[in-house]
């Protein structure tokens, strides 16, 4: 077969659809709780945007940012993966996936960014906590959380550009639930040997990089916990 033509194809979410009766298990499931952590965000957020203002600290600004990040890949996993489970097709447009796909590598790369982030505010608030305010003025933690926001969005959108240009001869049939990196390389009717390096280390250093200041944070936390 030819190569494929990346511009009208849909991919099937295979899942559960070998057995159905664990469809309606995991329907209820998914359910359940993508309705729990939709009705709990907007409340929070409610709460502490509109009655709490004494919550617009440091703190509570990287801790809703983050909030908002878990509704984002809520919002753009758990809708299709209902209509999938339930529905009686199991497709899903090449454009959805490329939006899925990307939406969670930019969020999954943010939220490492905004650790770090909140593990330094919490450094200065511990260690120095006569100056916290001024070292964590509001312009800074809204460039922060801008900072996390970005993350890799370049990164992220070539390496999905990369992905979805890359032959697949027809195969169409995903063995997952949702659109992601590993599952859509293994469609690949060509060498990817230097994708999956490249996904490994980007992974890696993605791991590693916020893990160091994070240690060494709380360490520092830690120790002056100790000595207090």
């Amino acid at each position: 077969m030819m190569p494929n033509d990346p511009s009208g194809e849909d991919f099937v979410l295979v899942g559960f659809s070998a057995q159905p009766q664990l469809e309606k298990i995991f329907f209820m499931v998914v359910l359940i709780f993508g309705l729990l952590t939709l009705v709990g965000k907007i409340v929070g957020h409610y709460f502490g945007d509109r009655l709490y203002f004494h919550l617009h600290t440091p703190m509570y600004i990287f801790l809703s940012h983050l909030s908002h990040m878990y509704l984002c890949f809520t919002t753009s996993i758990v809708p299709q993966l209902l209509w999938n489970i339930r529905g009686h097709s199991k497709t899903i447009t090449l454009v959805h996936c490329a939006v899925q796909l990307y939406v969670s590598l930019a969020l999954g790369s943010s939220e490492y960014i905004l650790l770090v982030v909140m593990a330094l505010d919490h450094h200065a608030a511990i260690c120095r906590p006569l100056h916290y305010t001024t070292i964590m003025h509001p312009r800074l933690c809204w460039a922060l959380v801008g900072l996390a926001g970005l993350g890799r969005v370049g990164d992220t959108a070539i390496q999905v550009t990369v992905i979805y240009h890359l032959p697949r001869c027809g195969q169409q049939r995903l063995s997952h639930f949702l659109c992601e990196m590993l599952t859509m390389l293994k469609l690949a009717c060509v060498d990817v040997g230097d994708n999956e390096i490249q996904l490994f280390v980007d992974t890696l250093a993605l791991t590693l990089l916020p893990f160091n200041p994070i240690t060494v944070s709380y360490g520092s936390n830690t120790r002056a916990v100790l000595r207090i």
